[in-house]
């Protein structure tokens, strides 16, 4: 649970509602592309597939958008979940990368980062043959240096893309180098203090839910 004090709001946010936040976003960036003014819930809803009255709910924590008869403004709506989320344009987070691998090479190359507020400015690892390169503008510095560079910076974010057996020893490296906020690629869930934000994305697992339902079609 999050607290939020923006628009005068105070209170808990469920983090599922936060999460939530980023998908109704690309939606209305998507409206607007398409010169699309105003959008009702119901519209939204059947967009993503998120009923009417959750999306009313969702937005309920952060003030009163919408009017009656209406529904919300597409350009406002997208604003305000900007502020929300802290991704406003003009403003570029600082993300750190560390493991520099196939993955993490493929994120450097990444060109959405940039577009949706972030930039990755520094990276690191432990391999001798990626330590020194410079991939996208940046040097890959060594891991041991990490402590140094990021507890100078202004970097709360990070993203690690490391085997499993490395990820805890990472994670405990950048919490106490001042990272708050953890996208996890390793295949291992780090244990981290109450006030750091871990999200772990594995592709695995995430395909062995999908056979569930594909089974049938191997036998």
């Amino acid at each position: 649970m999050q607290r939020f004090g923006n628009n005068g709001i105070e209170g808990d946010v469920p983090d599922v509602v936060i999460g939530r936040m980023p998908i109704y976003l690309r939606a209305l960036v998507l409206l607007n592309s398409q010169d699309i003014k105003d959008v009702s819930s119901h519209q939204l809803g059947d967009l993503l597939g998120i009923t009417p009255a959750q999306i009313r709910k969702d937005l309920s924590y952060f003030g009163r958008f919408g009017k009656q008869g209406k529904g919300y403004s597409v350009a406002h709506l997208s604003s305000a979940i900007r502020e929300v989320l802290g991704v406003v344009p003009g403003v570029q987070w600082p993300v750190a990368l560390v493991g520099v691998g196939s993955l993490g090479l493929a994120l450097l190359g990444y060109p959405n980062f940039g577009r949706e507020g972030f930039r990755i400015v520094e990276a690191f690892d432990v391999d001798p043959q990626q330590i020194g390169r410079t991939v996208s503008g940046l040097t890959i510095r060594p891991i041991h240096e990490l402590n140094r560079v990021l507890g100078e910076s202004q970097v709360r974010i990070a993203i690690v893309a490391v085997p499993a057996s490395q990820a805890q020893q990472v994670v405990d490296q950048l919490v106490s180098a001042g990272v708050r906020s953890v996208l996890n690629y390793a295949p291992y869930s780090p244990r981290v203090p109450d006030d750091v934000r871990v999200s772990n994305i594995d592709p695995v697992l995430s395909l062995q839910a999908m056979t569930y339902f594909v089974k049938e079609d191997l036998v």
